[in-house]
């Protein structure tokens, strides 16, 4: 009888923070576990959005049975409209999370098409030759779930994201009793997220930013404006609790923040008191003291709510002087320019500014378990292997280290990078399998069309910008009738370097006639004659190296 192989496999979430998507395999079977997207840094030029790149599953269609979804959060739900454009599966989450999922697939005009099925932690299906459960965790929106799988090798659990809240807003305690019941059977390997392994002790209470944020409510003597994550549903009811309170209206800014307190409250996640909620051209018939805001932006994205208030370009809605903003999340590793920006204008505007995590405001905690809780995990699970996820290298490096210190042999730990494929067969695991992996570039409606030569086009059009050169020709004869004329965008302003323009013209005629005279009459090498003559010319006035686009057009 032929023993087929467990593999384990990450797409995305590994050696980064974002577009966390991980595969379990036995045989032909191929369930998935979550499909994110994170946002690009500023060397990827004009684009959107990073998702996985899915070509071993566009390579084995066939093999996969489904995708599993641990939560909504965006760097786990993000790339799933992008997935299911390219080919179909059923998907599996919790009626938040498909909430949140069937919003983009509206967007997506994939809704009618999609199977969607609702689980909760006390599920259990079989795609394939797996037979999968649910654990209850608790992270900043609700309904997380750990998944557990057998497998005809043994079973495999992915934490999904979590922390070890035991007061949490909406009484959804972690399923303590049921990681320990699945530990107890015997557990081959665990999958756990990494994003706190370098901080040291308990992640604080949800509840502690509730009880701060009321005493910022109860002191603020005009209008108060709250940016966090509106997928932070905890974090939103807090908001909306502090309002009620100091006998405040809430206003909504922002898409996806009315997207979420409208998808919330329909499931019963998020309670708002009727008539509590107002649209901005009400706002001017109370006082400032009776409206507080929730927006979005507090990563400092240039054009969400946030980044608009600070620079007065919302309209209906302004901060004033003597107005609170209270920024109710830590910046990303990477956003921290941005949100500083938007900071200082908001002082500029006279606010008062509450911003920073832990014990400096108290507005923030993370959603996400310290090394204590960490290593409570590994302790109820008590896995053979351990492969940490969810963090950069540094993150996954810390939660071996954890692991280590509670005794298990680094040799049974297995830090993998996309694309990596940590295999269960006879004897060992090895790792030494790598399927196709990467990041898939979304720009506007376009699917990883945009790649390294555009990328590095974009670039050099951002750096030296681009100087376009015109040539008319007689068709009959190739004779120069008019040009080269020059047209400049980013590179000099064309009226201020007007002798520079005019010298540049005369030698790329220069070195056209003398193409002409050798018999060169290719478009090609005319073009190429252009670029070098003027390019070599124009870098050795201004040592800029602008984009040189030449046309030739015979009439």
């Amino acid at each position: 009888m032929l023993v087929s192989t467990l593999s384990i496999f990450a797409l995305g979430g590994v050696y980064e923070i974002g577009k966390n998507m991980y595969g379990v395999q036995y045989g032909d079977d191929i369930v998935l576990i979550d499909c994110g997207s994170k946002f690009p840094d500023e060397s990827l030029l004009g684009i959107d959005l990073i998702i996985p790149d899915i070509t071993y599953l566009l390579e084995n269609p066939d093999k996969v049975r489904g995708l599993i979804v641990t939560h909504g959060h965006e760097d786990h739900i993000g790339g799933i409209p992008y997935l299911l454009r390219q080919f179909n599966m059923p998907i599996f989450g919790s009626r938040l999370t498909l909430g949140l999922i069937e919003e983009k697939l509206k967007e997506h005009g994939l809704l009618q098409t999609t199977k969607r099925t609702p689980i909760n932690s006390k599920s259990v299906i079989t795609l394939g030759s797996f037979t999968i459960s649910f654990f209850q965790t608790n992270h900043s929106i609700p309904d997380c779930l750990g998944v557990v799988f057998e497998t005809p090798k043994g079973t495999v659990v992915h934490t999904g994201d979590f922390k070890f809240d035991l007061t949490p807003v909406n009484h959804q305690t972690p399923d303590i009793h049921r990681m320990a019941e699945v530990g107890n059977k015997g557990v081959l390997v665990l999958l756990s997220e990494s994003t706190n392994a370098e901080r040291p002790g308990f992640t604080p209470s949800e509840k502690h930013v509730g009880d701060h944020l009321q005493e910022a409510f109860s002191k603020a003597k005009h209008k108060i404006f709250v940016s966090t994550f509106a997928s932070n549903v905890y974090r939103l009811q807090q908001v909306i609790d502090a309002a009620l309170l100091t006998n405040r209206k809430i206003m909504l800014l922002g898409r996806s923040m009315v997207n979420v307190v409208r998808i919330a409250s329909e499931q019963g996640y998020l309670h708002v008191p009727e008539g509590m909620l107002i649209e901005p051209e009400e706002a001017n018939q109370l006082n400032r003291n009776q409206i507080a805001i929730l927006c979005t932006g507090s990563q400092g994205e240039p054009n969400a709510a946030l980044a608009r208030l600070s620079t007065g370009n919302y309209r209906h809605v302004k901060v004033e002087s003597g107005d609170t903003v209270i920024l109710s999340a830590s910046p990303i590793p990477g956003n921290e320019k941005n949100v500083s920006r938007i900071v200082d204008n908001l002082f500029i505007l006279g606010a008062n500014v509450i911003y920073g995590s832990g014990s400096a405001t108290g507005m923030h905690v993370s959603g996400h378990g310290s090394q204590e809780e960490l290593k409570l995990m590994l302790t109820l699970m008590k896995p053979t292997y351990f492969i940490p996820i969810h963090g950069e290298y540094r993150m996954l490096h810390q939660h071996r280290l954890l692991a280590e210190s509670m005794g298990m042999d680094r040799e049974d730990i297995f830090i993998v990078n996309i694309g990596d494929v940590v295999d269960f067969s006879e004897g060992e695991p090895k790792q030494v399998r790598k399927i196709p992996a990467g990041n898939t570039l979304v720009d506007g409606f376009g699917i990883g069309d945009v790649g390294t030569v555009i990328l590095r086009d974009r670039k050099h059009l951002s750096e030296d910008g681009i100087l376009v050169v015109v040539v008319t020709r007689n068709k009959a004869d190739g004779k120069i009738l008019s040009g080269p004329e020059l047209i400049s965008r980013g590179f000099v302003f064309a009226p201020e370097a007007e002798a520079l323009m005019e010298e540049a013209g005369r030698i790329g005629l220069a070195a056209l006639i003398q193409l002409q005279e050798e018999n060169v009459n290719q478009w090609s090498r005319l073009k190429q004659g252009l670029k070098e003559s003027i390019g070599q010319f124009l870098y050795s006035k201004t040592k800029r190296r602008p984009m040189i686009l030449p046309i030739i057009m015979d009439v």
